[in-house]
């Protein structure tokens, strides 16, 4: 049974915690906290070992497991969910001593001086190439839902397809962030996702361009597909991503915070989908022009990458049957089928 350990506590670390508490391969060695009160010691004991940094741990002695490196020490990987840049810092002090292979998120870097790893990991494209990799990046969750809408597009239409261009519509903060939302649409003059979904798309002729809006309810893509000639009918693309994994095709949702607050009505954990979202009634061809536009779960869409890129890394498993395992511990196709039936 492969040990496994998550080293940090916040969004994507306790889904992370949650997920893999309930995968029978797995066993979750436990979760690190940097930043801890009494109250937290509380109400995490009864689900999970805590592991704290080594100066903490005199001070906890009686309500932890031990520290980080101890943890580190003990697993088969690390799942790294520390705060964004703080992987590079980890990777140095944690993974390379002990000489033990991790997961990083999106948003750490792939180039220069701070680079993580030499790959960064989409299901859909390049599960094979993770297999047995000492460190790997997986993509943030808009860089996730592009690879999840593209790969399929460019593996039946291929040369046909001359550029895309995509406008990310990036939600301000998650639901259960506390930080303000303001009230404001900024852009980003350099986005990252160009050059991350190039990392394993590399030779798609991709244009983006990324704006942060005021909303907690997932993120909105809007991916043109400019063809060389006549793109193809409306039909064609639906039936495209029918069977698609992580791909629901929705009818009649009026915007994102419908798709969001459908999924806590169902009960889906966290409120999470775990998909993205292809909304068919503003998917649009014109001549030789697609416009595809889909909401992307942001935490939530990374959280089973995850799980499957550890099954490639340490388990070695073959994509179909990581997918199958993947998808009965989160549900992905009943969530589908549930959301497809509420929004048809």
């Amino acid at each position: 049974m492969a040990k496994v350990f998550v080293n940090g506590y916040g969004n994507i670390g306790r889904r992370l915690a949650s997920a893999l508490s309930k995968d029978n391969e797995i066993s979750l060695l436990g979760i690190a906290k940097y930043t801890i009160d009494e109250q937290i010691l509380e109400d995490l004991k009864n689900k999970f070992d805590i592991y704290v940094p080594e100066n903490l741990a005199p001070k906890y002695k009686s309500s932890i497991a031990g520290s980080i490196e101890e943890a580190v020490s003990a697993c088969d990987l690390v799942l790294d969910a520390a705060k964004e840049g703080e992987g590079y810092s980890n990777k140095i002090r944690f993974y390379q001593p002990l000489r033990k292979p991790a997961i990083f998120q999106g948003g750490e870097e792939r180039h220069g001086d701070r680079a993580v790893a030499k790959m960064i990991h989409n299901s859909r494209v390049n599960y094979d190439e993770a297999s047995g990799k000492q460190y790997v990046i997986q993509g943030s969750c808009n860089v996730s839902g592009m690879g999840k809408v593209m790969q399929p597009l460019m593996e039946s239409f291929g040369d046909e397809i001359q550029r895309y261009d995509v406008t990310l519509v990036r939600r301000w903060a998650d639901l259960e962030d506390s930080k303000e939302v303001k009230d404001s649409i900024q852009w980003d003059k350099n986005p990252h996702h160009q050059e991350d979904v190039k990392d394993f798309i590399p030779h798609a002729n991709l244009y983006v361009e990324a704006f942060k809006v005021p909303s907690r309810m997932m993120h909105l893509h809007q991916m043109i597909v400019r063809f060389r000639s006549k793109a193809p009918t409306k039909d064609r693309i639906l039936d495209l991503f029918t069977k698609e994994f992580a791909v629901a095709i929705l009818n009649s949702a009026k915007g994102t915070a419908d798709v969001r607050m459908k999924a806590i009505e169902l009960g889906f954990e966290h409120g999470d989908t775990n998909m993205v979202h292809i909304h068919q009634d503003v998917l649009r061809v014109q001549e030789e022009t697609l416009k595809i536009v889909y909401s992307d779960d942001q935490t939530g869409l990374v959280i089973p990458e995850n799980h499957l890129l550890l099954q490639s890394m340490i388990l070695r498993r073959p994509r179909s049957e990581a997918v199958k395992r993947t998808d009965k511990l989160f549900r992905i196709s009943d969530k589908k089928g549930l959301l497809e039936r509420e929004f048809a």
